[in-house]
């Protein structure tokens, strides 16, 4: 898992050298697309596309999700981030926007439905995700070889008895080896909270049968991709992106 992890920080760190001249990676035939209808809405639709014959197809959705609480900002991703804009920072309760790889699964049960070649980790106690930005493993998964013993070890647990996090789907934002510390981390497709009534603190989060379709449909073969935008950006860079086309795109309020 931690290879696999490495492999998308590399990925993210050449292609964010790149132009404004961004397009979708030409390898990329799997592509989830998540819509919000402003820069400060907290509700999304997601859909999947796969690329067939060199045209996107919707395959599933639109599902209706919750984002941030305070909607969206720039993240770090494969996209080039536009100059002079509001960029994801540690704790603003904004989710990342622009395009992303997807890493592994992780969760409480022994196993789950899944394409093979997607990275499965059963969750457990010794189970970390570093969200401190003054430590060097920063937006990292770490497994502790005992139980953990300190008060940081603990508040950086994966497993703290909460139902929604028992099933998420990595989202590639500020990854590591090159996570840059304060701009954001622990950003996954997670089981969203109160039937949807709330929103999340980054996450991108579904119901739990919508989650499960989502993760069960991840080929890694496809090179898949998150990309989430406001409807307003999406209608200014798909064309140039190359990203699936959604006729009047319109996320619930």
């Amino acid at each position: 898992m931690n290879e696999f992890l490495a492999r998308i920080g590399l990925a993210f760190f050449f292609s964010a050298t790149l132009a404004s001249g961004f397009e979708m990676p030409a390898d990329c035939r799997q592509c989830i697309l998540g819509l919000a209808p402003d820069w400060n809405s907290s509700r999304v639709q997601v859909r999947v596309f796969e690329k067939k014959d060199g045209a996107w197809a919707q395959s599933a959705g639109p599902w209706s999700g919750r984002l941030g609480k305070n909607g969206l900002a720039w993240g770090l991703g494969l996209h080039p981030v536009p100059t002079g804009v509001a960029a994801k920072r540690e704790g603003d309760f904004r989710a990342p926007a622009g395009v992303f790889a997807l890493g592994g699964a992780y969760g409480y049960a022994p196993q789950i439905a899944k394409n093979p070649a997607l990275p499965y980790r059963q969750i457990t106690t010794r189970d970390l995700w570093v969200e401190d930005p003054a430590s060097p493993d920063y937006n990292r998964y770490l497994r502790l070889p005992t139980e953990p013993r300190t008060a940081w070890e603990k508040k950086q647990q994966m497993k703290q008895g909460d139902h929604a996090h028992s099933l998420k789907l990595f989202i590639a934002h500020n990854p590591a080896p090159r996570a840059v510390p304060g701009a954001g981390s622990s950003i996954f497709f997670h089981i969203w909270r109160a039937e949807g009534a709330k929103p999340s603190a980054g996450c991108t989060v579904l119901s739990e049968p919508n989650l499960r379709s989502l993760i069960a449909a991840i080929d890694p073969a496809k090179n898949p991709v998150y990309v989430l935008l406001p409807e307003e950006e999406y209608r200014r860079l798909a064309r140039a992106w190359k990203l699936p086309s959604v006729e009047s795109p319109r996320a619930s309020r």
